[in-house]
C-alpha cells in the first residue's frame, strides 16, 4: 500500500511532467482514496474503463487519456458528469499522463511500441519542442507487406499501408497515436517509413509523393502499451496490484 500524495508525487516526478505543454493536466484530476493498494491501468478514462474498475475494487485508475482536455466545455453535464459521478461514488482516484508518457525513454508509449515491432531505437525525434517521437531501424530490409504483416501480429489490428514505391524498408520513424501531421518531420530525416495511430486526408499524398511509405497503426492500438508498463512499474515498485484494461477500440 502507499498513500496517495506519494504515488502521485513519483509519478510526476518519474515521466518529467512540467518539461511538456499539454493539452490536458497531467497527473492527479479526480481525487479519491487517500491509501493505494490496487491501479487499475488503461489507454482511456471510459465508462467501460471505470465499471471494470469498481469491479476489481480498484483505488485509482491509471491512464493516457484523462480528462478536462483543452477547448472542451466545461460544464460537468452529461457524459462527463456520469463518468466523474461512478469515480466518486466509489472514492476511486484518476490519474491521466498524456504526452510524458509518449515520450519517457523506458516507459513510454513510443518506447514499447518499438520492443514489440522489433524495431532498433536510435534516437529521437523532435517534435513541438521536445523528444516525442523517435527513429530506429529494423535487423533486416522489410518490404510493406512484410511491415504491414508484423504490426498486424504485434497489435493485433490490421494498419492502414500507404506505398510509396516499391523500395524496401529498412529505416523508421514512428509516434503513436494522432501524430499523422508529423510525417514532414519523418521526411525530412530521410527515413524509408514512418509509423503514428492515425491518417489524415492529406497524410496519403504527403507519403506518395515524398516517397515515404506510411502506417496508421491506430490510434488506441498504438498506446497501449505505455500505461501497462507503468502500471507494472508501480506494482513492482510499491508492492501493489495492477490490473490492465483493454477496452476494445478500432480507432
Amino acid at each position: 500500500m502507499i498513500q496517495l500524495n506519494q504515488l502521485v508525487s513519483y509519478i510526476n516526478q518519474l515521466l518529467d511532467i512540467h518539461s511538456f505543454k499539454d493539452y490536458a493536466p497531467n497527473g492527479l484530476q479526480v481525487e479519491g482514496k487517500s491509501s493505494i493498494q490496487c491501479v487499475v491501468t488503461g489507454v482511456t478514462a471510459s465508462m467501460e474503463l471505470i465499471e471494470a474498475a469498481i469491479k476489481l475494487k480498484a483505488d485509482a485508475i491509471l491512464v493516457h487519456h484523462g480528462y478536462f482536455w483543452r477547448n472542451e466545455p466545461l460544464e460537468i453535464t452529461g457524459m462527463k458528469y456520469q463518468r466523474i459521478k461512478a469515480l466518486m461514488d466509489y472514492d476511486i482516484n484518476l490519474l491521466g499522463y498524456h504526452l510524458p508518457l509518449d515520450a519517457h525513454p523506458e516507459l513510454g508509449n513510443n518506447v514499447q511500441l518499438a520492443h514489440h515491432l522489433g524495431i532498433n531505437i536510435e534516437g529521437a525525434m523532435r517534435m513541438q519542442g521536445t523528444d516525442l517521437g523517435n527513429i530506429g531501424s529494423f535487423p533486416e530490409e522489410l518490404s510493406l507487406q512484410a511491415l504491414s504483416n508484423k504490426i498486424e501480429t504485434a497489435l493485433s489490428r490490421k494498419p492502414l499501408a500507404i506505398s510509396a514505391g516499391e523500395h524496401p524498408i529498412k529505416t523508421v520513424a514512428w509516434c503513436t497515436g494522432g501524430a499523422q501531421h508529423y510525417i514532414n518531420d519523418a521526411v525530412a530525416l530521410g527515413v524509408d517509413a514512418y509509423i503514428s495511430g492515425e491518417i489524415s486526408e492529406n497524410t496519403t499524398h504527403i507519403a506518395r509523393e515524398s516517397g515515404i511509405h506510411y502506417f496508421a497503426a491506430g490510434h488506441h492500438a498504438t498506446e497501449r502499451y505505455g500505461v501497462q508498463a507503468l502500471g507494472e512499474h508501480l506494482a513492482d515498485k510499491f508492492n501493489i496490484e495492477h490490473h490492465f484494461v483493454d477496452c476494445d477500440n478500432p480507432a
